[in-house]
């Protein structure tokens, strides 16, 4: 844990705000740092410090910092802070009003505080401008005394930036270390998509609307048994239309592999899954888009020299696909 914990951060995190802006989050010497470009990448603003004082900041393929944007220039930030204790953490957020020039004192979002999980955390901001957060927290776990599998979701909410209200639990039994994905339903109300243990650690996935009334929904059936969290979340994307799109990874036997699938019904039914990617190339990391009509999906493969980014688009919301095509190698 301790040589993790020196190991330089190499992960970053891109994402454009309404205003078309590409910014950029990544840590360095204990610091979270964005910096933003109106030129698509070409050339980026300084550096700005989120944090002002130094702190271990988690920031790896499947737990690092996260970006949010509000709709006058916001700019929302969270991370996991690493704890001295092995697998601990807390959920960090700081924000901007003066788009991104300077940012909030951090404030710790989960009321346990206890040196244990409470990490990968995801953000995303509501059409009200309200700040919401989930991650995964281990206190139920340890309450229970150990006959607990896996450990929970959780969720808090912040109107103002400043205070997050109560943290509240949304299910039990979640794989512990797997990247939560979220995304805003038409109605601003979010959707999680995230690795659950059903029966006896069969780690699939589960799907659920914030709105206070919906239960989980399971989102896929692959009946992958693992004694152990595989570190390989899963990807969510809801565009105009009201579609939900999920991407996901699965090491089942005979049938290990990435694969999409889709809901018209926020979740009721699903279409059948479609495989992806080159199961020779070890395929990996998937993530998913929607603009509506216009879908695309990217993911990592290795042809056993090089890594490789590849991706495939769909023209009628998800029905039929381009051949896949290289990225960057």
């Amino acid at each position: 844990w301790q040589k993790s914990l020196a190991r330089a951060p190499l992960a970053a995190t891109a994402a454009f705000d309404a205003r078309g802006r590409l910014w950029l989050a990544n840590v360095d010497s204990g610091h979270v740092l964005v910096r933003h470009s109106n030129d698509q990448g070409k050339t980026f603003s300084a550096p700005v410090r989120v944090n002002p004082e130094p702190e271990r900041v988690a920031a790896d393929g499947e737990n690092r910092p996260k970006l949010a944007f509000g709709k006058h220039g916001e700019v929302y930030v969270s991370w996991t802070q690493s704890l001295d204790v092995p697998f601990a953490g807390h959920v960090r957020f700081a924000h901007s009003r003066d788009g991104g020039k300077t940012f909030s004192t951090p404030i710790t979002v989960n009321d346990d505080h206890a040196p244990i999980s409470h990490r990968f955390d995801s953000l995303i901001a509501d059409g009200a401008g309200r700040m919401h957060l989930v991650w995964l927290d281990k206190r139920d776990k340890d309450a229970a005394g150990g006959a607990y599998a896996g450990i929970a979701l959780y969720h808090a909410m912040s109107t103002d930036g400043a205070h997050f209200g109560p943290n509240n639990k949304l299910a039990d039994h979640s794989c512990e270390c797997c990247r939560i994905a979220v995304a805003l339903d038409t109605d601003s109300v979010p959707v999680t998509l995230w690795r659950h243990v059903f029966d006896q650690n069969t780690r699939d996935h589960a799907l659920l609307r914030l709105d206070g009334t919906s239960d989980m929904a399971r989102a896929s059936h692959d009946g992958w048994r693992v004694d152990g969290c595989p570190h390989h979340g899963p990807a969510l994307s809801i565009g105009p239309d009201g579609v939900y799109h999920l991407a996901w990874f699965t090491g089942a036997p005979g049938r290990a592999g990435l694969y999409y699938r889709r809901s018209h019904n926020q979740g009721k039914n699903f279409t059948a899954p479609l495989a992806f990617g080159d199961t020779d190339a070890q395929p990996a990391r998937p993530q998913v888009l929607s603009l509506g009509s216009h879908v695309v999906l990217a993911w990592k493969e290795f042809d056993g020299k090089s890594s490789l980014v590849r991706a495939m688009g769909s023209r009628d919301g998800g029905a039929t696909w381009s051949a896949p095509e290289t990225l960057a190698r």
